[in-house]
């Protein structure tokens, strides 16, 4: 990506503006698509600060919608949204988005009791398909953290999901390994 060049940002829109969408559609249904048109201007407002050095276009990417998200839960907060608006915890819908539904509850309750930081970096590998290392550069970790982060998360999931059993022969969460 051309810092200089504007029409060389419009290949990343074009490929990345279905995934930033499910990322913000997950989080704050009602609000996808004015968010994905913020994380698109801040993006392009904000292109000279991207460095390929530290990382992928998409790991940044996703780093701005993380912003992005984390500005509109905390507007919509403090103007006290209208009921049924989902602004404090977007975790909670997280059944809806399984193919298990048997499992549902249960994970639903696991990631709830995950601490946020690994959650976060659980998630955007899983639901998103960031490697660890993009996850990182979203969510402005080092990489090795980003990955300690989430071995932590998807054994604490193993734990909770299927007690009694040894690890690694429980339920597969799903993503790229640390």
């Amino acid at each position: 990506m051309s810092a200089d060049d504007p029409a060389a940002f419009t290949p990343l829109v074009e490929r990345y503006s279905v995934v930033l969408h499910g990322y913000f559609a997950r989080r704050v249904p009602g609000a996808a698509d004015d968010l994905l048109a913020e994380a698109w201007l801040q993006a392009f407002a904000a292109r000279r600060t991207f460095d390929a050095s530290r990382g992928s276009a998409r790991g940044w990417l996703f780093g701005v919608a993380r912003n992005v998200l984390a500005g509109h839960l905390r507007r919509a907060a403090r103007a006290e949204a209208p009921p049924g608006e989902q602004v404090s915890d977007p975790w909670q819908a997280v059944d809806q988005r399984l193919d298990a539904a048997a499992l549902a509850p249960a994970l639903r309750g696991a990631l709830a009791e995950l601490p946020p930081d690994e959650r976060e970096v659980l998630l955007l590998v899983s639901w998103e398909q960031l490697t660890p290392a993009e996850a990182a550069a979203a969510v402005g970790i080092p990489a090795g953290t980003a990955r300690s982060r989430l071995h932590r998360a998807r054994g604490r999931l193993r734990e909770r999901l299927a007690p009694g059993r040894p690890a690694g022969r429980g339920l597969a969460v799903t993503g790229d390994p640390a």
